[in-house]
């Protein structure tokens, strides 16, 4: 076979990529939160918290909106805009909701920061800087450039407690048997790359489509290390 058949005749992989990346990278958040909360859903419903209203509203939103990611990304791929916009409405209750829901969460288990571990604190921080891209979001939904990276980038601020919960489905059993708490520099080596991995294939996605990397995407990347850095060197020896 050569080489020139390897490729379907009028395949232009940039296009497919600029076309196809917020889809794609919104159907793998979906799977990564199907992932980390699997045990809630399938192998042990009869969990306490998936009797506790706090926890079962909570990630009702959250998966109503990793759902609403995916479907909103897809449909002007499709030329589906007016479905698009009337999605968008709910979408940002949907919004209000994961917010409130989180709030609750944070209120109801709060035991004062020296308490919380780094990524954790963290997670406060990036709950308003979600709450505030979401706004932004709604502000600029006419201007789909932007409008589209404030949805996503916010989203990308809700990702540690994924990220958190896939370690031991799908990294840990790779590994070595570490004793408790002696994989904790594998665990934020996979939390940090997996993160970036978002960001830089969106900053490839930014000079594919315009030729140079989009401001948001880039403020959104140094914020999120500017909040672990913080937290990191305020966090308790």
């Amino acid at each position: 076979m050569s080489a020139t058949t390897a490729v379907p005749p009028g395949f232009d992989i940039t296009r497919s990529y600029v076309r196809w990346h917020f889809p794609v990278a919104s159907a793998l958040l979906l799977f990564l939160s199907l992932v980390a909360f699997g045990d809630n859903l399938v192998t042990d419903v009869g969990q306490p918290s998936n009797g506790d209203p706090k926890f079962v509203i909570h990630g009702l939103f959250l998966l109503a909106w990793m759902i609403l990611l995916v479907v909103q990304s897809s449909l002007p791929r499709f030329g589906r805009l007016s479905l698009h916009r009337k999605l968008g409405n709910y979408g940002f209750f949907v919004a209000v909701g994961v917010v409130l829901s989180t709030l609750w969460l944070f209120a109801a288990v709060w035991r004062g920061w020296a308490a919380l571990a780094p990524e954790v604190m963290a997670n406060r921080i990036f709950l308003p800087l979600y709450a505030a891209y979401m706004i932004g979001a709604w502000r600029m939904r006419m201007r789909p450039e932007w409008h589209k990276r404030f949805v996503y980038l916010g989203t990308l601020f809700l990702l540690e407690p994924v990220l958190a919960r896939t370690y031991d489905p799908l990294i840990a059993p790779l590994m070595p048997v570490y004793p408790p708490g002696g994989d904790d520099h594998l665990f934020l080596g996979y939390l940090a790359l997996s993160w970036t991995s978002f960001y830089l294939a969106l900053l490839l996605y930014d000079r594919l489509k315009g030729g140079r990397f989009h401001p948001l995407t880039l403020g959104s990347l140094a914020a999120t290390y500017a909040v672990y850095a913080l937290v990191f060197a305020v966090a308790p020896a």
